[in-house]
């Protein structure tokens, strides 16, 4: 179930990232003779790759016939987050045919998360009818080393340092897998279906338990020596800050990730300095960062405080990213980012203060359209990446 060549990868990525077309057009992208082409195509659908679909529109002489990626092709996407597990299975363009979520907790260690996570992929089996996947993508939400497939030292996730998740779902699902860390799975699925289509160069903020940056250049994830590229939650923005749980202080996720706003929105609603808060307090016994977005929609002048101050530090780290990186978009994600526009107004506004005209003349700053689908197609694109891309396809192990 591997291209065996580059022409082969390049007729893949054409028909997943197009949808179906004819063998003329193909010929015409590829840059190969009809007469080659046609030998790689056969090699395709000999391996289950690729499927005919009936002739094409007729360009004058014999009619070309339509390719497109095998209707058989499943692969799995994995999203695991700080509270929920969310699965589901696209087909080879990466369409979410079926989806299933569920409450976790990561604290049980990844032995049972992962037995949770292998539990609703039977479910899923079941509703599509799949009996084999192509292959599985999987995020995580802390630090991974992409290369071994597993996380390291991840903050907030006892147990989970160096497990194997890679080779572990691998030998249960019997197919290839990739790990890597949510974010960039997240902008994975940006630039696939989302507004950051037609860009080449650029950030995807994930704004919610934690804060991170998926880093787009030239239309591939920058990861990074060792994969922690990005990791923009546990940069410094107040030496004199509350201690994050990396164990350092100050750091901006310390200041506006979901657990700082919950702490910071409780200790308000206690002491009837946000009265919508304490409302909010007494009739749910909690607080949380959705409440803080609610309460500061309505005019609460401390949540309002909140989602400013916040959005101020994120966005002085982001307009250095800027000055760095001279993206072309930056999209906003994540379940912080749900706050919408008075979060976004506030981001905007430092960066394109702080940065410099020809670095901001032309970027967008804008909010994701995908909510939680991001991640969940990312992971898809990604295992999907690893199979088409001709260097992965020559070199990779074959799956069992």
């Amino acid at each position: 179930m591997w291209p065996d060549n580059r022409h082969q990868a390049a007729v893949l990525r054409l028909l997943r990232d197009g949808g179906p077309r004819s063998r003329a057009e193909l010929v015409d992208a590829v840059g190969l003779s009809r007469s080659k082409l046609a030998v790689e195509i056969d090699r395709l659908i000999d391996r289950g790759l690729v499927d005919t679909a009936g002739p094409a529109a007729s360009r004058g002489g014999r009619r070309s016939s339509v390719v497109r990626i095998a209707a058989a092709t499943r692969f799995l996407g994995i999203d695991i987050g700080a509270s929920t597990l969310d699965l589901a299975v696209t087909d080879g363009e990466m369409r979410v045919l079926d989806r299933v979520t569920e409450h976790t907790d990561l604290r049980r260690g990844p032995t049972a998360v992962i037995g949770q996570a292998l539990e609703m992929v039977n479910k899923l089996r079941v509703e599509t009818g799949t009996a084999r996947f192509t292959g599985a993508g999987v995020g995580i939400p802390g630090p991974v080393s992409f290369r071994e497939g597993m996380p390291v030292s991840p903050p907030f996730m006892p147990g989970w340092h160096r497990f194997p998740v890679r080779e572990t779902l691998a030998a249960e699902l019997s197919c290839p897998v990739l790990v890597d860390n949510d974010v960039n799975i997240m902008a994975l699925g940006e630039m696939h279906s989302g507004i950051a289509r037609s860009f080449e160069d650029f950030l995807f903020v994930k704004i919610g338990a934690g804060i991170g940056c998926g880093i787009v250049a030239g239309g591939e994830v920058y990861r990074g020596a060792t994969g922690s590229a990005g990791d923009i939650g546990h940069t410094s923005v107040d030496p004199h800050g509350p201690v994050c749980v990396c164990g350092n202080t100050g750091c901006l996720e310390a200041f506006f990730g979901g657990a700082a706003l919950t702490r910071d929105a409780l200790t308000a609603a206690r002491s009837g300095r946000s009265p919508h808060l304490a409302d909010r307090l007494r009739e749910a016994g909690a607080v949380t960062p959705i409440d803080v977005s609610v309460a500061a929609t309505e005019g609460d002048q401390f949540a309002m405080s909140l989602v400013r101050d916040g959005a101020r530090r994120v966005g002085q780290v982001l307009a250095g990213l800027v000055s760095f990186f001279n993206p072309g978009l930056i999209v906003i994600g994540g379940g912080v980012a749900g706050i919408g526009h008075a979060l976004l107004a506030e981001i905007r506004s430092v960066v394109y203060r702080a940065s410099l005209p020809l670095a901001t003349g032309d970027m967008p700053i804008a909010l994701s359209e995908m909510g939680d689908e991001a991640g969940l197609v990312g992971a898809a694109r990604m295992i999907s990446d690893h199979i088409c891309h001709e260097q992965g396809a020559l070199h990779a192990p074959r799956p069992a």
